[in-house]
């Protein structure tokens, strides 16, 4: 699952990362991250199963309601 966010500048995008970052620590659950300045990609999936798990998608969730999410 993969989706693209788009901030004003690299400033917003580093923090949008940093907090995605702290989220999915506590979740125990660890999105890939591409920052391209003032966008972000990420890309949920479980790599030990190959393919896409609930966990996956209750990180998205959570990603989606992110203070300052764009």
């Amino acid at each position: 699952m993969e989706r693209e966010f788009k901030f004003g500048d690299f400033k917003g995008s580093m923090a949008f990362v940093n907090r995605v970052a702290e989220l999915a620590e506590s979740q125990g659950h660890h999105p890939d991250i591409l920052i391209l300045y003032s966008k972000v990609r990420l890309t949920l999936t479980t790599h030990k199963v190959g393919g896409l798990t609930r966990n996956d998608f209750i990180l998205a969730s959570k990603i989606d309601r992110l203070p300052g999410m764009v």
